[in-house]
């Protein structure tokens, strides 16, 4: 009999204990609106009869462990680490991850996108541990040429998309572009996933109403290159302009929260743009089913990855306003209403435009309902993505073992 699958998992900033508490339960952590990665890890790891080691980056540290699993919240050194010590600390992080797998007994490392640099999985690779890669974000900004610093890493992490992985798990075709410019083309197998969702969190979400006010949704991290401050401008615009049937919602939290908060309040238009914080499952639901529109504002200056607010606008049956600098906008295209990236006017005309053209949004609305269903197909998830990789390997386990044993003979 071949070993049985050992795998470490390192993921960003989830809570993967509040995920595995809710899974052995049979239930999804009610913080999130799509199914949690490391649930899905938790499935796999089950279906495959696997032990895993799930390593979370985190402010505090928690552990738990049972039969199957070791599971912690690790500290990440020097949070708010900048310049050399940030790369440093990177390495570091990656250095640590090899140390704990090396003493889990770990054949294969699942790496997310954050938690160490790419090229510093290849050591994994070198001692025998398979390796794959599991990127949420692009490489580099896909409007922005990649400063010195950063093509280095690049450089340094050529060989594990060529060479030292056993397949690449990415969020979207955008990623898998810039995977086979990086290796000109020879690159290990992609895999192609999507957040997974279940269709109840969305069957109770009502249609947009026709009465004013129309109201437009921002939903994620309150951050500059995230756009808030473009969507304040909007709101002034708006104002200016004596529209008082426009208001925006802006739900999450981030290290801009309080300073958008206080500038909506300055500019006099704290009544039309309304800054709510973080949003509970529920609330998120409430505040879908209030809006008539989502928008995604993100800036050039940010590294996205795929954007789950747009599939979550998209279940709702919401249209959204986006650019191209959000990789989701090739599957949704018939819902959206593109607008060239950091263009604040366009961004603005695209909300009046499907406030006044009610022939328009209902175009969009109409084209959401026919784009959903691929957001509920489980054979597209991470979980299924990862689970063909973990086969091929086995299978290359079991050939290897039937090899030497014919050998013997």
């Amino acid at each position: 009999m071949t070993k049985p699958l050992r795998i470490l998992y390192a993921v960003g900033p989830e809570d993967v204990i509040e995920a595995y508490n809710y899974w052995i339960n049979g239930q999804d952590a009610p913080s999130q609106v799509s199914v949690t990665f490391s649930s899905q890890f938790y499935e796999v790891c089950k279906t495959l009869d696997a032990k895993g080691y799930v390593i979370a980056q985190s402010n505090k540290q928690e552990f738990v462990q049972d039969e199957r699993f070791i599971i912690e919240r690790r500290r990440v050194p020097l949070p708010t680490a900048s310049g050399i010590f940030y790369h440093l600390r990177q390495v570091w992080c990656g250095l640590q991850l090899l140390a704990s797998g090396i003493r889990f007994r770990a054949n294969v490392v699942v790496a997310d996108s954050g938690t160490t640099y790419w090229f510093v999985l290849s050591l994994f690779s070198w001692i025998g541990i398979k390796v794959i890669p599991s990127l949420h974000c692009l490489l580099w900004c896909k409007y922005l040429t990649p400063r010195l610093v950063d093509k280095l890493n690049l450089s340094l992490s050529r060989n594990l998309f060529a060479s030292d992985c056993q397949g690449i798990l990415v969020a979207s075709q955008d990623i898998a572009k810039q995977i086979s410019q990086l290796t000109r083309g020879k690159h290990q197998p992609i895999f192609e996933f999507f957040s997974t969702y279940r269709r109840a969190d969305f069957v109770n979400i009502s249609e947009p109403s026709v009465a004013s006010p129309f109201r437009v949704l921002f939903a994620g991290r309150v951050e500059e290159e995230k756009g808030v401050f473009d969507l304040l401008e909007i709101a002034k615009r708006f104002a200016t302009e004596g529209r008082q049937d426009i208001i925006f919602d802006i739900c999450g939290e981030g290290s801009a929260l309080e300073s958008l908060r206080l500038a909506a309040n300055l500019s006099g238009v704290d009544n039309l743009f309304i800054c709510h914080g973080y949003c509970s499952k529920p609330q998120m639901r409430e505040m879908f089913s209030r809006s008539h529109v989502v928008i995604v504002p993100t800036r050039t200056d940010f590294i996205e990855g795929f954007n789950r607010v747009v599939c979550e606008s998209i279940l709702s049956g919401r249209p959204v306003v986006t650019s191209a600098v959000c990789p989701a906008l090739s599957y949704v295209r018939d819902a959206v209403v593109e607008v060239p990236p950091n263009d604040v006017q366009a961004y603005g005309d695209a909300l009046l435009a499907l406030y006044s053209d009610r022939q328009l949004y209902e175009q969009k609305r109409q084209a959401c309902l026919i784009a959903q269903e691929q957001f509920y197909d489980n054979t597209k998830s991470w979980g299924s993505a990862l689970k063909s990789i973990l086969l091929t390997i086995k299978a290359q386990q079991d050939a290897n073992k039937l090899t030497i044993i014919s050998s013997q003979r």
